[in-house]
């Protein structure tokens, strides 16, 4: 049905998990950390505890991870793409295996032995700028290449880091696969989180990065181990990350539950799960989503591998949902701290929100076993890179609830 949310549960046998977590567990998530802790810039971002909110919904508790306080970029992506640029530099000059750190990374010499590099990537704002920022940090150029509908706000702000940025008449998709293009072409190094036959390599450190995220939280949570946790996805190389490293921690058969939120008109990864006859399952209509940061229409490889294995409900849901968390997340219940939540940050506590309060998802509420002793974790991934719109629809009531 048109503007309703809907839903597919992978059925496996328990505890016969397949896929191998450990690029993405503890051990990696501690390296990808301490490179991160190295910049100047590094502080840990908030976990919200929503303790009112939780209270008004029925649950035992809702944690948010806050990434709009990431270095100042005001989104998570630049976890991947600083720890890719960094794991490329050091394998590029035989850093040795030691701890990689910002300091050894601007080193003089290193620079020497480099030379210039161009690294390349297409975005719809969030990654670029994080890649545009790592690059100018290290003393190299970048190139970055949006898709149509992309904002001047975002394109604004990757030009500002000092990269060549243009917002293109293509699709997401078809924007990665002129960055391969022009990489190919000029010997740029291409740093994309999806990947391709061949290209494996970035996009794995790119989701090792992403693991920060995740380490940070669970070091945050101390005892309160999550019941559910509500991933957004875009081509599934977060989620992928973020549900493999939390299945490593507590093991296949004691992780929380895992649900994957995607946007209904760029829903790849609940059209694959759905599918289920091993093949990946690309969307190609035109992604028209608020959701911009999740609308890409060809699953990760990297990232199904994990959550063919480790997650356990697909959500395909319309914009108004993701509209719906951002007024939450923006007007806090009693003393809760207040969370600036964008359009693809705000997906899954809209979806939380929705199922808990409104009758005709008591169904699904019930599959999925939310009832007041349920601890919910969720990814504010980004905060309000689309100023703009995120007045419109939190003041203004845009894309109002169905």
């Amino acid at each position: 049905m048109e503007n309703e949310i809907k839903a597919f549960c992978i059925k496996r046998e328990e505890g016969k998990a397949l896929s191998c977590v450990k690029k993405f567990g503890l051990e990696a998530a501690e390296k990808a950390n301490a490179f991160h802790r190295s910049f100047p810039e590094y502080q840990i971002t908030p976990l919200a505890e929503l303790n009112n909110l939780a209270d008004e919904l029925g649950v035992a508790g809702i944690y948010v991870k806050d990434e709009s306080y990431r270095f100042g970029l005001n989104a998570f992506k630049v976890l991947g793409g600083s720890y890719a640029i960094g794991r490329y530099i050091a394998e590029k000059v035989n850093l040795g295996d030691g701890p990689l750190t910002y300091e050894k990374l601007t080193d003089g010499t290193v620079k020497k032995k480099l030379g210039e590099l161009t690294f390349v990537t297409a975005t719809d704002g969030n990654h670029g700028r994080g890649v545009a920022w790592t690059a100018r940090r290290l003393g190299q150029k970048s190139v970055v290449y949006m898709p149509k509908g992309s904002t001047a706000e975002r394109l604004k702000n990757i030009r500002e880091l000092g990269a060549d940025a243009s917002i293109t008449e293509l699709n997401y998709d078809d924007a990665v696969r002129l960055a391969k293009e022009k990489g190919e072409k000029n010997g740029w190094i291409v740093v994309q989180d999806t990947s391709w036959e061949g290209y494996e390599k970035i996009p794995g450190w790119i989701m090792e990065g992403y693991t920060t995220m995740a380490y940070e939280a669970f070091k945050q949570l101390e005892d309160k181990k999550p019941t559910h946790i509500f991933l957004q996805a875009g081509v599934g190389a977060m989620s992928g990350a973020i549900a493999g490293f939390f299945a490593d921690i507590y093991g296949d058969r004691e992780r929380p539950l895992v649900i994957i939120v995607e946007p209904d008109k760029a829903d790849c990864l609940f059209r694959t799960a759905k599918a289920g006859d091993g093949k990946l399952h690309p969307v190609k209509s035109d992604m028209d989503t608020i959701m911009a940061g999740l609308a890409c229409g060809e699953p990760c490889p990297l990232g199904w591998e994990i959550l063919k294995d480790h997650a356990d409900y697909f959500i395909s849901m319309p914009d108004w949902v993701a509209a719906e968390g951002m007024r939450v997340l923006g007007n806090p219940v009693g003393n809760d701290r207040k969370v600036i939540s964008g359009e693809s940050g705000a997906a899954t506590m809209g979806f939380v929100a929705e199922i808990l309060r409104k009758e005709r998802y008591r169904p699904l509420k019930e599959k999925l076993g939310l009832d007041e002793t349920s601890r919910i974790l969720c990814f504010s991934t980004e905060g309000d890179t689309d100023k703009a719109n995120y007045k419109q629809i939190v003041w203004d009531g845009k894309y109002p609830s169905f």
